[in-house]
């Protein structure tokens, strides 16, 4: 479990009452506290731990904050901890613009506001567990990755089994770049979003409202990663249907539109459109996140293969099921190709539509199938896709 993860923080003052004042502060029994009187006894202290942040105090004698900070962006083992101003000098010296220029993450004025150092500390632990666990479980994938190649070193005997496992295993790893690409660039894009707002002193970007949102954000999307990368095991659970669902009352609706509306940064990329169609709330029992994954995965392909037409979402309810449509105007698919895009590791040749997506709709039909619903495609060549999904509105079992 993530709260299991010991995290260490870095705290850095001259003056020894702060330092013990802002330890009372962030300590906890899942927290180790580390502080430093001045920049070089936090330097020892960087290359012997590894640390989830560091809170820095400006105006020391010596080399200063802002000069420690940038030591530590240009040391390999120290550029990626979140780094914390803290200063007692006044607004009008534009201390903050100079921290996050210095690589800072955010920048704290003396007195310090008891309610906003706890949650900006909890928040940056909370990414640092996270961020840990995605290493653990790329480390366990590795792993696993390893033994099944040992493994089929030791079956070179059937040479027809053989083969068909290393194919598998290639498939499988272009899969794991596939599938975790999304909330990968979405994190770029956040990243990026911000470091505009930074160069153009936009403040106004960073007010709290907008800070927790940005973290939600993060958050949101390193939890995909997390269940993305366990969701790359789902291919031998569905082959022993063992595949998790937890369902729970949610909206398919809401759920819907709040996908959509997240969407709208690769919908400018795409110099495209995507337009929402619902007549009200469409309540039933599914597993949100499951049902997101399905979701997001015909709302990419229907961005990826829809040569920049306007895309149509729809969810509505009828006959006992919800229902939710994705249509786009692009190349279409073959009735030939439209029997094969639902199975497992399978490809159509690059210059058609289901090129790539050799698990993503496998898994959806899986999901969906374990609702007790269907999805299916019409298209014809030349004139675009639609996928329909369809779930029972009755509690799923």
């Amino acid at each position: 479990m993530l709260s299991t993860v010991q995290a260490k923080l870095l705290i850095v003052d001259d003056l020894p009452e702060n330092l013990l004042a802002l330890e009372a502060l962030i300590k906890r029994e899942d927290r180790q506290v580390f502080k430093a009187l001045s920049a070089d006894e936090a330097l020892s202290l960087l290359l012997e731990h590894e640390f989830a942040m560091a809170i820095l105090d400006v105006q020391m004698p010596g080399m200063n904050g802002f000069e420690l900070a940038e030591l530590m962006r240009g040391t390999e083992k120290t550029k990626n901890i979140p780094i914390v101003f803290v200063s007692a000098a006044g607004r009008e010296l534009n201390y903050a613009f100079k921290g996050y220029e210095s690589g800072a993450v955010d920048f704290l004025h003396k007195p310090l506001d008891i309610h906003a150092v706890k949650s900006k500390v909890n928040v940056f632990v909370d990414l640092y567990r996270q961020s840990k666990a995605v290493k653990q479980q790329v480390e366990a994938l590795e792993r696993s990755r390893r033994e099944q190649e040992l493994l089929l070193a030791r079956l070179q005997a059937t040479q027809a089994e053989l083969e068909q496992a290393v194919r598998m295993r290639d498939d499988f790893m272009s899969i794991v770049a596939h599938e975790v690409r999304t909330p990968l660039n979405g994190l770029i894009l956040e990243t990026q979003l911000r470091k505009m707002h930074l160069a153009r002193d936009n403040a106004a970007a960073f007010t709290l409202d907008k800070m927790h949102a940005m973290v939600d954000r993060d958050e949101r999307q390193i939890q995909s990663l997390i269940r993305l990368i366990e969701d790359m095991l789902d291919v031998s659970r569905i082959r022993t249907g063992k595949l998790s669902i937890r369902p729970a009352r949610i909206d398919l609706a809401q759920l819907v539109s709040n996908l959509v509306e997240n969407f709208s940064p690769q919908v400018a990329a795409a110099d495209s459109s995507m337009q929402l169609h619902s007549e009200g709330p469409v309540e039933g029992h599914w597993d949100e996140f499951r049902i997101e994954q399905v979701v997001t995965n015909l709302l990419t392909n229907a961005l990826r293969y829809g040569a920049k037409s306007p895309i149509e979402v729809r969810v509505y309810a009828e006959h006992g099921e919800a229902r939710i449509e994705v249509r786009d105007r692009g190349i279409g698919i073959s009735e030939e190709n439209q029997k094969r895009i639902f199975q497992q590791f399978e490809r159509v040749s690059a210059s058609q539509v289901a090129a790539g997506l050799g698990l993503g709709l496998f898994i959806s039909e899986q999901i969906v199938a374990a609702h007790g619903g269907t999805i299916e495609v019409e298209s014809q060549i030349g004139e675009g896709a639609l996928f329909r999904v369809c779930l029972p509105l009755g509690i799923a079992t």
